[in-house]
């Protein structure tokens, strides 16, 4: 695999912290890549080398941190319910200025179908049907139903500024968990 470039990691991070900072503060709709640019203090044709426009850099971005998450989950396949949920609480935590803007923003709609749609895979890996609390039931009501209660609670917690520390959500979110699947 090629060595890639701490410059151009620099400049990706710098464009990506000044969009993310934007968003928080500006309609995405008004926001222009000169702006970006601006905040990140580089020409704003370099923008334009790492990203075709505005559209193409939120899509990274939120790829970005999906692909995070499912990387997240994937090492954590043998930790219990409440110690895998600890992590996922402290991603959210370390990148607190992207889960609260893009959830608070008008990029949220996309973002958070997204975010339901990775957790509903997750999920669904979970879910037993054939016995036990959710006998009888569909597969994908109780995935749907699972996937969004997370989603609405770690909307929550960003919005609320993190009331209670990643390990201490986690283990509300994980015992509630425990009773649904």
């Amino acid at each position: 695999m090629a060595k890639v470039d701490r410059r151009i990691v620099r400049t990706q991070e710098a464009i990506k912290k000044a969009f993310l900072e934007l968003m928080s503060e500006k309609n995405f709709d008004s926001m222009t890549i000169q702006d970006i640019s601006d905040r990140a203090n580089i020409n704003r044709a370099t923008v334009y080398l790492h990203y075709l426009d505005k559209f193409d850099l939120l899509d990274k971005i939120i790829e970005e941190h999906i692909n995070n998450m499912v990387n997240l989950c994937e090492s954590e396949a043998e930790m219990d319910w409440i110690e895998s949920t600890v992590h996922c609480m402290e991603y959210l935590e370390r990148n607190f200025l992207f889960f609260s803007t893009m959830l608070a923003s008008e990029g949220a709609p996309y973002f958070r179908s997204r975010f339901v749609q990775h957790n509903i895979e997750e999920f669904k890996k979970d879910v037993d049907i054939t016995e036990g609390k959710n006998f009888g039931q569909s597969e994908d009501v109780v995935v749907e139903f699972v996937a969004n209660a997370y989603v609405g609670v770690v909307e929550w917690w960003l919005k609320n500024g993190m009331p209670y520390p990643p390990e201490e959500m986690a283990e509300k979110v994980g015992d509630l968990l425990e009773r649904i699947l």
